[in-house]
């Protein structure tokens, strides 16, 4: 089953929110673990039992595990095969990009499902260009995984590539989701899927751009990091994503983890965040 098939089940089954697993040095002191490698470990086995078969999508930020060295590293590849085949899909936040057999190698770190470190889905950037992304496309196929790509970020710096202007007149982000929607109709068309159904390749869109005159309309996901403590709002959402809403994975992390370190505190809190995406 493909990336796209797999996540609509996941959120028709526990709602679109993705909860960011996000170890913090500030969450992991507001829990009372500590800002240590023990703490870090903690807050894996926590967010594990919170979140494994309750929620649709979890994505782990790579960078937060990665800052306690390869003991980091190691929790990160345990969290990650806690949550396979749970129900719950992982999408790996590590924004990667390169080029040649570099960019294949990290592909297969992330997206071979025999590789120890796979996960469901993977973060990557575009800036060296949308076809230096083809390892991780192919990689995808191989693995039924998903690829999201960044395209229009919240981040004060990021209009400055995205927003540029090519020789064809489209926007550097234009031009990304429009490459995105040609691999995702091509991928609907070769296997048959009907009307509606969501590609495996989704693109990162900030919750907090406030408007923007592209085409999100790429049938495949949409990735939307922000919501909650970063400041954006299930309105900010509906208005900014009414015509895709149904492609949407709204992203939050600290919004839900400060319940924590209560497992039971936790499922509630992200209950409470997918409760208000599907009533709004």
């Amino acid at each position: 089953m493909s990336f796209g098939r797999r996540l609509s089940a996941a959120t028709q089954a526990y709602g679109p929110l993705c909860v960011g697993l996000d170890p913090h040095a500030s969450v992991l002191e507001a829990w009372g673990v500590g800002d240590t490698f023990e703490g870090l470990e903690r807050f894996a086995e926590v967010c594990v039992e919170a979140f494994a078969g309750q929620v649709g999508v979890v994505k782990p930020q790579s960078a937060f595990f990665e800052r306690f060295g390869s003991r980091g590293v190691a929790v990160l590849e345990w969290l990650l095969q806690q949550f396979r085949h749970t129900g719950t899909l992982t999408v790996l936040d590590v924004k990667r990009g390169d080029i040649g057999s570099t960019a294949q190698a990290y592909a297969e770190a992330y997206l071979d499902d025999d590789a120890p470190m796979a996960a469901d889905a993977v973060t990557v950037s575009p800036f060296l260009g949308f076809g230096s992304l083809a390892p991780f496309f192919t990689e995808a196929e191989r693995n039924d995984a998903g690829v999201f790509v960044l395209a229009l970020t919240s981040n004060p710096e990021g209009p400055q590539f995205q927003h540029a202007v090519g020789a064809d007149g489209r926007t550097v982000a234009g031009s990304v989701l429009q490459q995105l929607a040609e691999l995702n109709s091509g991928e609907l068309s070769s296997t048959g899927s009907g009307a509606g159904a969501l590609g495996s390749f989704g693109a990162v869109v900030g919750a907090t751009i406030g408007d923007t005159a592209e085409d999100l309309a790429i049938h495949g996901p949409l990735l939307v990091p922000g919501l909650g403590a970063q400041g954006g709002t299930v309105e900010d959402l509906k208005r900014l994503f009414g015509d895709v809403w149904g492609q949407v994975v709204p992203s939050s992390s600290r919004g839900v983890l400060r319940a924590g370190p209560d497992p039971a505190a936790l499922r509630a809190s992200a209950q409470q965040v997918n409760d208000q995406l599907v009533s709004s």
